[in-house]
């Protein structure tokens, strides 16, 4: 968890939605229902401003942190499908994640994600869900971490990867971990480099209610297949009635 993520939103309404200053970027990225590891996907994040304040803005970044030590492209990009999720509960001690946890945080909007049933849920295992906000056309705001890295050329490639935590509810049935949701009264601290202390920033990631506003529907197994892509994979369908092991 999470492997594949969806994003029906332009940039313009993510833009919109939280209530951004503006973007980096010069275009949008394609609409993407089959989002994989090494994807250019957006991250929310904040900037200094020409006033010295800062300024929350829309960048991208490929899934898949890029540690520091990493000599060249080849071995970086390779690497970035094992550093697409970060686990809340070791984030901040872990090589290829701590850095980019004290100075660089983000959040990642995406319209819903993806998680295949484990063997020990009381679905059939490797069936897909889709998780989504119950209330339409809203945006869930996942908790990331990212970071710049440079080539051998000295091309700076930004990285971003999705926090996880222990899944809770309904959520646990399906899959052992689910993404950490980032709840708008805590943005800003969430968002803020001057913020380090390590303490504060695990006590943002807790939430007493994680799963809450979430919504599950089983979808079709053409989102296994990268190349499958469109609003098809996101539409429900029907499954048969619920398997246990005992």
């Amino acid at each position: 968890m999470c492997g594949r993520y969806a994003r029906a939103q332009e940039m313009d309404e993510i833009i919109g939605e939280f209530n951004l200053d503006g973007s980096t970027l010069d275009a949008s990225l394609p609409l993407n229902w089959n989002i994989a590891p090494t994807n250019e996907i957006y991250i929310i994040r904040d900037t200094p401003g020409n006033t010295n304040s800062l300024e929350r803005i829309l960048d991208s970044a490929s899934w898949g942190i890029i540690a520091p030590w990493q000599k060249n492209f080849a071995e970086a990009r390779a690497s970035q499908s094992h550093a697409i999720n970060a686990r809340s509960e070791s984030i901040h001690e872990k090589p290829t994640f701590r850095q980019a946890f004290r100075t660089t945080r983000c959040l990642i909007p995406a319209t819903g994600y993806y998680e295949w049933a484990t063997s020990l849920g009381q679905y059939p295992p490797k069936q897909p869900f889709y998780i989504t906000s119950a209330e339409p056309k809203k945006s869930l705001s996942i908790a990331g971490i990212w970071s710049t890295w440079k080539n051998e050329k000295g091309e700076e490639i930004q990285s971003a990867a999705i926090i996880t935590r222990e899944a809770v509810g309904e959520l646990a049935t399906i899959h052992s971990r689910m993404p950490v949701f980032m709840e708008r009264n805590k943005w800003s601290d969430w968002l803020d480099p001057k913020n380090r202390e390590i303490e504060d920033l695990i006590a943002l990631m807790q939430n007493p209610d994680p799963a809450a506003g979430l919504v599950t529907r089983p979808v079709s197994s053409q989102v296994n297949l990268v190349a499958n892509n469109g609003p098809e994979l996101i539409a429900e369908i029907e499954l048969g009635e619920a398997q246990t092991l005992f």
